[in-house]
């Protein structure tokens, strides 16, 4: 299975922001064990790429992407450390066609029609609507869906309460969150309580899903 069938299939990916990259195993199993099995490690902090390369060696079965990428050098980073796919906040071309020419599955963001045109001419697979609640929310996802067959990736705003309200939405294969991974909760070691947002958060999920 491709990586952007992996993310769909899943519907739900941890935005994890991890300031030391030993949490990056604890954390990647916790998430594992909560049932969810991918993960995006943002380059907010310097443990990033070394998080992202613990995680694709000791937890093989975790779909481990870079987010929060706005250089080549960040690129080249998480690409060395393995990332399987590159999510970005904006639609940067430099990135993204730096990402098609070496065929890395990329996921960059969009808030409006020009920047979605863009990505479906480069045949971009799934568009991250980021900030979401910030850029419409939902009523601005329901107008794309009307003009455009893009898939959407909403993130920022999106927590326990609303995100099945974006994943009802035909237009939208998956929703980015934090809720479940915040640093707080990642920093004081508090991996039972990832474990058990991820498992309330999946069973929402497969329960709208019946």
């Amino acid at each position: 299975m491709d990586v952007f069938n992996r993310i769909k299939e899943e519907k739900l990916v941890p935005v994890i922001k991890l300031e030391n990259h030993l949490n990056a195993v604890p954390l990647a199993e916790s998430l594992a064990a909560g049932g969810i099995r991918v993960a995006e490690i943002t380059f907010r902090t310097a443990a990033a790429a070394a998080s992202i390369k613990s995680i694709r060696k000791e937890c093989p079965g975790i779909l481990v992407g870079a987010g929060t990428v706005l250089t080549l050098d960040q690129l080249e980073q998480a690409v060395e450390a393995g990332a399987e796919f590159i999510v970005a906040p904006g639609y940067n071309p430099v990135i993204v066609n730096a990402c098609l020419k070496r065929q890395i599955p990329v996921i960059p963001g969009v808030t409006n029609p020009s920047q979605i045109e863009v990505a479906m001419y480069a045949g971009l697979g799934i568009l991250k609507f980021f900030p979401a609640a910030l850029s419409g929310g939902i009523p601005m996802l329901k107008t794309f869906g009307s003009v455009y067959s893009a898939e959407f990736m909403p993130t920022g705003g999106l927590n326990e309460v609303n995100f099945t309200d974006y994943l009802a939405l035909p237009n939208v294969c998956a929703c980015g969150g934090s809720w479940m991974v915040k640093p707080e909760l990642i920093n004081t070691g508090q991996f039972d309580k990832i474990s058990q947002l991820s498992a309330s958060a999946k069973s929402i999920i497969n329960g709208s899903d019946n």
